[in-house]
């Protein structure tokens, strides 16, 4: 079982950046397929990015592209998502999500059997 605390939410001003971080623990394998998701009040939650830690693969969702980044701290078991040129509707409970392989580095949420109890990220006008 892997366990994932996320950490690094907070308040932003539009156009501003914010760093979440996602610490894994508990696992096996040296490769992780990580995800990083939100969800804003009254909305469903939806997937903004992936990675599969090691071998270089990421993804993001069109609503976030050209603006986070996914990235990994090998020494530390740490996932990042670099968040930047924040608008207001970034503003959601980001988690964060992980599979051991065997996994697919994706956006949907039935592909991760870990989750994270999540981080606020708030960013007003």
């Amino acid at each position: 079982q892997v366990q994932l605390v996320e950490s690094g939410g907070g308040s932003a001003q539009a156009g501003g950046s914010l760093r979440l971080s996602c610490k894994a623990s508990g696992y096996t394998y040296s490769r992780l397929c990580v995800g990083w998701f939100r969800q804003g009040q009254g909305k469903e939650r939806e997937g903004v990015a992936s990675i599969f830690t090691g071998g270089g693969y990421t993804a993001y969702s069109d609503s976030v592209k050209g603006r986070f980044t996914i990235s990994q701290d090998y020494g530390k078991n740490t996932v990042i998502l670099q968040m930047s040129s924040l608008k207001p509707e970034d503003t959601a409970m980001y988690y964060c999500a992980a599979r051991s392989p065997p996994c697919t580095p994706t956006m949907r949420e039935d592909g991760y059997n870990n989750w994270g109890q999540g981080t606020q990220v708030t960013v007003s006008s």
